[in-house]
This record gives C-alpha cells, sequence and structure tokens, in this order.
C-alpha cells in the first residue's frame, strides 16, 4: 500500500520544520520536543470520572489514573494500559485521549499507568513498576470497582513492549487474571535485523537511530537485551498466555518483530487476532485527532475487551 496521505503529510511538515532528531537530544530535551505531538492526540472523549491512584512501588510510588466510562455502574473488568516512548519519554497526559476512546468503546475501566522512566531507572525498574501496578489490581481491584480476574494489560509500542512482559512473568507465577494482552506496534526484541528495519528504519517518524537510543537508555548492559522480559520474543516458551490483539503499521520499523511475536503466539498455541494497519507509520496510534485508523483500531479494541473483561453483556 501507498503511504497514507496524512501521514504524508505530517512527515513532510515535520521535515519542513527542521526539528532534531529525538537521538541527537538528551532525554529531558527529547521529552519537551515529544511534548509536541500531544495536540495531534485530538480531544479527548467525555467520561463519567477519573480517579488518580498511588500505588506503591521498590523505592517509591507511582500514579495512575482510572478511567470510568460513561454509563458504567458498579464493578466491571480493566485494561491497565502502558504508555509507549521507547522507556525514556511518553507520559499519561499524552495517551489520555487514547485511553478515553478505548474505555468507552469497551465499556470498562482503563487504568492510565505513569511507570519510571528511562536512563534514571534502567530495566527493570520500568518493567517492576508495571508489574507491580497488575499486582496491586489483581489483589486489590475491588477496592475501586474493578474485578481483579477480568484484567487486560495494553500498550502502544515500549509500552506494548511492557504489556507483553508482564503477561508472561504473571503466566511464569501461575496467575490467571489477565483475559487479554493488547498490543500496539510493539517492542519485542532487542535486535535491528529485520526486513522492516531495513526498509522503514529511516523517513517514517521512528527510525532505527531512535530505537538504538531507546534502547541504550533502557538497558543496563547489552546482556539485558536477552532478557524475556526485556524482548518478549525470545521467550522460549510462550504456552498458556492470555489472548492477544497485536496492531502493526505497515511503514514501521517495528512491523516485522510485532507480527513475528504475533506468529509465535500462534504457535505456541495462543489465540491472537493481528492486524496490520496498511500505509501507516509508527505513532499513528496516538494521534486520534489526526488518523481515522486510530478510531478503528480504538473500535476494534474495545470490541475485544467487551468480549474479554467486561461484566456486561457484549454488544451484538
Amino acid at each position: 500500500m501507498p503511504l497514507d496521505p496524512i501521514a504524508a503529510g505530517l512527515l513532510q511538515q515535520m521535515e519542513e520544520a527542521g526539528a532534531p532528531p529525538l537521538n541527537t537530544l538528551a532525554p529531558n530535551e527529547a521529552r519537551q520536543a515529544a511534548e509536541g505531538f500531544a495536540a495531534l492526540a485530538g480531544e479527548a472523549e467525555p467520561v463519567a470520572e477519573t480517579q488518580e491512584i498511588s500505588i506503591p512501588v521498590e523505592g517509591g510510588e507511582i500514579l495512575v489514573t482510572l478511567i470510568t466510562p460513561r454509563g458504567l455502574y458498579g464493578v466491571s473488568g480493566c485494561l491497565i494500559y502502558y504508555h509507549g516512548g521507547g522507556w525514556v519519554i511518553g507520559d499519561r497526559a499524552s495517551l489520555s485521549p487514547a485511553c478515553n476512546a478505548i474505555a468507552s468503546r469497551g465499556g470498562c475501566r482503563v487504568a492510565n499507568v505513569e511507570y519510571r522512566l528511562s536512563p534514571e531507572h534502567k530495566f527493570p525498574t520500568p518493567f517492576n513498576d508495571c508489574y507491580a501496578v497488575f499486582k496491586w489490581f489483581a489483589e486489590n481491584g475491588e477496592s475501586v470497582k474493578v474485578d481483579p480476574m477480568k484484567l487486560a494489560v495494553g500498550g502502544d509500542s515500549a509500552g506494548g513492549n511492557l504489556a507483553a512482559a508482564v503477561a508472561l512473568k504473571a503466566r511464569d507465577e501461575g496467575l490467571s487474571n489477565i483475559q487479554l494482552q493488547l498490543l500496539v506496534y510493539p517492542v519485542t526484541n532487542h535486535a535491528y535485523d529485520t526486513v522492516s528495519y531495513k526498509d522503514n528504519g529511516d523517513n517514517y517518524l521512528l527510525t532505527k537511530d531512535m530505537m538504538e537510543w531507546f534502547w541504550d537508555h533502557y538497558l543496563a548492559s547489552p546482556a539485558d537485551g536477552k532478557n524475556p522480559y526485556a524482548s518478549p520474543l525470545q521467550a522460549k516458551d510462550l504456552k498458556g498466555l492470555p489472548p492477544a490483539i497485536v496492531y502493526t503499521a505497515e511503514f514501521d520499523p517495528l512491523r516485522d518483530e510485532g507480527e513475528a511475536y504475533a506468529n509465535k503466539l500462534k504457535e505456541h498455541g495462543v489465540d491472537v487476532h493481528l492486524t496490520r494497519f496498511d500505509g501507516q507509520i509508527h505513532g499513528f496510534f496516538q494521534m486520534g485527532g489526526v488518523f481515522p485508523s486510530a478510531t478503528a483500531a480504538y473500535d476494534d479494541a474495545g470490541r475485544h475487551l467487551r468480549y474479554s473483561v467486561n461484566v456486561w453483556p457484549p454488544r451484538p
């Protein structure tokens, strides 16, 4: 498929603006630069309630925004969502419109997680934060009207990596609270050798150089990249994991590793729904104010959540 015209226009505007690549900046500078994408997310849909929860983690506390959609009363399932940004940039605010949209379409609560970032907190700290949030909802969900046995984990890019890793560890610890994984163009492997890296590693928003910069900030050493909780694709056994919804983008260096993970899950007996968004670039999912494809993804994710974690009767 040709590059989506909206994506092509966005890339042209960025080139004309002459903004420096994120990988040429210090982490704090990159975080400030990334704030410019917030306007592309669009206005957040109205919801019934947002509740800020402080969750204890090793060495401190992190914040989670629990979103309750309109029309939801009583206990519901919950999608625990981890934002993207290469483990270095991004925050809850940047994903608020997407999380509100998914909550409304899924008829369930969504927990938008503010895990600690690298390089100030290298692997495994961000992963441990995300797992701690899952454990908190598994043990305390009823206190915030969440059914602890009807949880889903999800995220985009590095957030998809963290969600997949949380599902892996929950399986390893014999926990069955997670009913669904929502993995949006997930990072699944510490490697840069795929066809999609070769074809899409430059000129499509996310670049190979940026991914090397992100990984270098995230990992304490290259050896950590072989840990399945950092590179889920390197896990030897994926049996017993919850069903997965995997979205990839055609013009994305991460396309092939996301699809390889989906296919490996299938080979190990996991129910997988894989969708490649043709013509799209990395990052479209967060830009619901610009890309109709993002709205289509929210609709699809919501439909799957209704069947997986919702305590309501699902929509036809």
